[in-house]
């Protein structure tokens, strides 16, 4: 059962658009410092163990924090919507850092061991399990519904940020101090991002339109007992005591009976499926058949970074794009075909051109569909649709990645790339097909 968050100041509706507003301001620099950190964590981690073990163990250090990520982060969200989301994002950064900094401690009087590169990757991925669900239901708690569109956007640009300016600060550190050095500012970044959280101020959750669902005709608006898939919940409440393990299974029917979150749930997965792939070990396999080199391969990767970062502004300065359903699933489907078509361009600029596109297509679906997802989660299960809607791209997409380096290795890379796209648009199938999505909107922008 959800706790209640009485510690932290609860705030009426934001007075004014999100990228305004300072409480928002607030959480986005902590949410930037934190992804920072993190960039900076994984290079400490990937060039401590490349001095001590060969590229097998170099490996097997950079995947352990996957496995615990992947098969607690459905607790993650129980755990969110159990205890509060401002307990477990505060809880876990702390933690984080608290471990960062022991470790940087650590290896500064000693070699940095195989073992204790597992041990702390294994650690901190069981954290981030916490943390990734917690943090990612926040924004639904910090402005309104009508607002929930730019933030998202504003989300993705800190997302932006972190992966540009991360690796280069992290290599800097490991050039000056060493691996003591790239830890302690990790952990001095996510150190940073708690005094910022602890002054963001939370709306109270259960505010009834942020429990609507977007163009679905059953839906009454305004209705103080509106059900949301399972009569036994009423709209604003929380669910009825139980176990962790019957808030689990509560949340799970919760998502395969609603009638939109379920479906835009299924068409992330597809298309992540179908496209990370193809955008990550494709893109490197491509690059060396057409002997474009490491810097080719850097151009198409910023352009793709340029274009959702565009995407993000767009989204950001907007606040809302009309038929977001229907715009969701176009740029879908741009996407697909753009990142087929890479591999069938004779030219690096054209490449990194069509990558720009796919970038700008990527990033405007993203935010969408993340947008109507959270405007339309019930806020008692708003963890655990977070922690699902995050299985989908960190758990279950990378799973992908041996399948398309295995059948590029086979057929080669335009084959894969263009089954990769027409997999991938299956999602903008299902989008279609489904009224709900395919009349869905973000809420009318009220200031």
């Amino acid at each position: 059962m959800s706790a209640p968050e009485t510690a932290l100041p609860e705030s009426p509706a934001a007075p004014r658009p999100a990228h305004r507003d300072a409480n928002v301001l607030r959480w986005l620099a902590a949410y930037t410092a934190s992804l920072i950190g993190d960039s900076v964590y994984f290079v400490a981690l990937a060039w401590s163990a490349q001095k001590v073990a060969g590229p097998a163990e170099v490996g097997l250090v950079m995947a352990a924090g996957a496995v615990p990520r992947a098969l607690l982060m459905l607790g993650g969200g129980v755990a969110a919507d159990r205890f509060g989301v401002r307990r477990i994002v505060l809880g876990s950064d702390a933690v984080r850092c608290v471990l960062i900094l022991a470790v940087a401690a650590g290896v500064a009087v000693t070699a940095p061991a195989l073992w204790i590169l597992v041990a702390l990757a294994l650690a901190f991925g069981a954290v981030d399990a916490l943390f990734v669900p917690a943090v990612g239901a926040l924004p639904p708690r910090i402005t309104t519904p009508d607002q929930l569109a730019r933030v998202t956007g504003m989300r993705t640009l800190a997302m932006r940020v972190s992966q540009i300016s991360g690796p280069p600060l992290g290599g800097l550190a490991m050039g000056l101090g060493g691996a003591p050095a790239a830890f302690a500012v990790a952990g001095v970044l996510f150190a940073g991002s708690l005094p910022l959280l602890l002054t963001v101020r939370l709306r109270p959750p259960g505010v009834p339109d942020a429990g609507d669902v977007r163009g679905e005709a059953a839906d009454v608006r305004g209705e103080a007992a509106h059900v949301r898939g399972e009569a036994a919940h009423v709209q604003g409440e929380a669910p009825a005591p139980g176990s962790a393990w019957q808030d689990l299974i509560g949340g799970l029917r919760y998502l395969r009976r609603h009638r939109l979150i379920g479906p835009l749930i299924a068409v992330t997965a597809v298309s992540e499926l179908g496209l990370t792939g193809t955008l990550n070990v494709g893109m490197v396999l491509l690059n060396g058949e057409r002997g474009w080199g490491p810097s080719g391969y850097g151009w198409i990767v910023s352009g793709f970074g340029a274009g959702a970062t565009v995407g993000a502004v767009l989204l950001t300065v907007a606040g809302r794009l009309p038929r977001a359903g229907l715009t969701l699933a176009g740029t879908l489907l741009v996407g697909c075909v753009g990142a087929a078509g890479i591999a069938l361009v004779p030219a690096l600029p054209l490449a990194v051109a069509m990558a720009g596109a796919v970038g700008l297509a990527m990033g405007v679906c993203g935010t969408l569909a993340n947008a109507l997802v959270q405007t339309s989660a019930d806020p008692a299960y708003l963890g655990r649709v977070t922690s699902v809607l995050m299985l989908t791209t960190v758990g279950l997409a990378p799973m992908s990645y041996p399948v398309v380096g295995a059948a590029i290795g086979v057929w080669g890379s335009a084959p894969v790339f263009v089954g990769c796209g027409a997999f991938g648009s299956l999602g903008v199938v299902v989008a279609l097909a489904c009224g709900t999505v395919r009349r869905a909107e973000l809420p009318d922008i009220k200031n």
